[in-house]
């Protein structure tokens, strides 16, 4: 993680966790105007595959932090997702633009999987308020993410999207916010986290493990 100069700003990833225990946490972040309490599974998973594919220090611990509570500022990850209304409060946008401008790293994943659904309209109208209407990008399929640890060709499709539930597309692109040449803001509409929402006992269950995409996100998240 790139470091600032402000006083609030994000220091080197080990010193994220308390007593340097750990080179990771996720943390989830809850916000005021929407259901941000889904997919309550998909981080345990996540958290496990993280274990069993990298050898990264992980805290097994979600950890649940208010946007607007400055402690979100520390946080190595964030993840950020629902299906309803997103509209900061001032403490939450202001927080949320800190966190980014200075180095840190959302994942923002649409619950709805459309284009058209609340989450998604009033997530990407935060995002030109806070950042620009031109911020928030499409990136291309041979980006670096999706090389950070395991090879895509893009952003692997979700089984709901395949089911026709949603806006009946399978998106093709991710979005984001690039500052200096990074992401900081990931946004999907594909819905990965109701995909990964298991017990992350039944992977072995699986022909292929739905989870390495996760893996990636984190990786990319953690270098430079």
């Amino acid at each position: 993680m790139a470091a600032c100069g402000l006083g609030s700003c994000l220091v080197p990833t080990r010193a994220f966790a308390s007593d340097d225990d750990y080179d990771f946490y996720f943390t989830r972040l809850s916000y005021e105007s929407g259901n941000w309490e889904v997919d309550e599974r998909a981080p345990a998973n996540i958290l496990n595959s993280l274990i069993e594919y990298t050898t990264i220090r992980v805290d097994l611990r979600e950890r649940v932090i208010a946007l607007e509570d400055p402690l979100m500022l520390r946080s190595p990850f964030c993840y950020m997702a629902g299906h309803r209304l997103v509209e900061f409060n001032n403490a939450e946008a202001e927080n949320f633009e800190t966190y980014v401008r200075n180095g840190g790293f959302v994942f923002v994943d649409d619950c709805n999987h459309d284009i058209d659904g609340l989450f998604a309209r009033t997530f990407e109208e935060q995002m030109a308020k806070i950042f620009g209407p031109d911020a928030l990008k499409k990136i291309p399929n041979d980006h670096p993410l999706y090389s950070s640890f395991f090879k895509f060709d893009g952003p692997p499709t979700t089984g709901l999207e395949l089911n026709g539930w949603g806006d009946d597309l399978v998106h093709d692109y991710l979005k984001a916010i690039e500052i200096d040449g990074k992401i900081r803001v990931l946004y999907s509409n594909k819905d990965y986290g109701c995909e990964w929402d298991y017990d992350f006992r039944n992977k072995r269950w699986l022909a292929k493990d739905n989870t390495r995409f996760a893996v990636n996100i984190v990786m990319y998240a953690m270098t430079g």
